[in-house]
């Protein structure tokens, strides 16, 4: 009997393979309690409810600092406790200052003098690596999808070939013992018509190149080779499509920080302007007012 294992959230066993990956789920609380994005600081967790879009961690920060603003460098609404979010602060202190993501062009990425974290040689920030890796995951997914379908099909043609084949030989066989038994009498005919003088034309009933054969394999060779060219453009135009959605995202992620840093700037020169007039309205009640006898 195979070993089961326990579900981490509901503790049923199930087989090793029914278990997701990452947090060893069911199928049922994989779909009751699916992986969202944080709507603060944009990782992702368990969600335990509909209603729950934020993480443990930012609920809790948010009962002890309130609502968090934008920070100065991700624009990511995480910041808590001053400008900057609790993962650009660490990362500062531990890399220096920021530098401009080669994705999105904000200044949010961070140098680990590390080739190996930067992905594709290029350096990028948080958010941009989790968009390339996502992208670079289904793709490996997709192509294995494509590979196991090509896989399938060229096995459908190899066992075709091996019926038509086994078809042939048997035709071949009858074929032969055919010949065999209607050469005596061909020979006997032949003979007759040469006594008599007359021109011999070659019978094609003596002709079996069995050609039949070949045009099978020939039109397979043919399908095979159509199918990986079909393939190798559906390679290529996955490949152009996801560029295409990645140049759209920073886009986005580019037009969403302009928008907060618009928004944020409007909304000081607002306060900036509220503090203006409350001082002037300060100042002209605290002149003295004019005397009447």
């Amino acid at each position: 009997m195979a070993a089961l294992y326990a579900c981490t959230k509901c503790n049923q066993r199930f087989p090793f393979e029914a278990l997701s990956q990452g947090q060893q789920l069911c199928k049922e609380c994989r779909i009751a309690h699916p992986m969202v994005k944080c709507t603060y600081c944009r990782t992702e967790f368990q969600q335990e409810s509909k209603t729950n879009t934020i993480c443990k961690k930012c609920a809790h920060n948010v009962k002890l600092y309130g609502t968090p603003k934008p920070c100065q460098y991700c624009n990511i609404i995480a910041a808590f406790i001053g400008n900057k979010c609790q993962r650009c602060t660490n990362w500062e202190k531990r890399h220096g200052p920021p530098q401009p993501c080669e994705q999105c062009k904000q200044q949010c990425a961070f140098d680990r003098k590390d080739d190996r974290r930067k992905v594709d040689g290029k350096l990028l920030c948080w958010l941009c690596t989790l968009s390339y890796k996502r992208v670079l995951q289904k793709t490996r997914e997709q192509r294995k999808q494509l590979a196991s379908s090509s896989h399938t099909s060229l096995s459908q043609k190899e066992q075709l070939a091996h019926l038509s084949s086994g078809h042939y030989n048997s035709q071949k066989t009858l074929s032969t013992s055919s010949l065999q038994n209607e050469i005596p009498k061909k020979k006997a005919k032949f003979d007759s018509i040469s006594t008599n003088g007359d021109s011999l034309s070659p019978d094609p009933a003596l002709d079996s190149p069995g050609t039949d054969h070949f045009v099978i394999i020939t039109q397979l060779k043919e399908e095979v080779a159509s199918l990986k060219k079909v393939l190798h453009q559906k390679d290529q135009l996955i490949l152009d499509k996801e560029k295409k959605i990645t140049e759209l995202r920073a886009e986005f992620q580019y037009q969403e920080s302009q928008m907060r840093t618009k928004m944020n700037q409007m909304e000081k020169t607002h306060k900036d302007l509220v503090e203006q007039l409350q001082t002037m309205t300060d100042s002209s009640s605290m002149k003295p007012g004019k005397l009447h006898c």
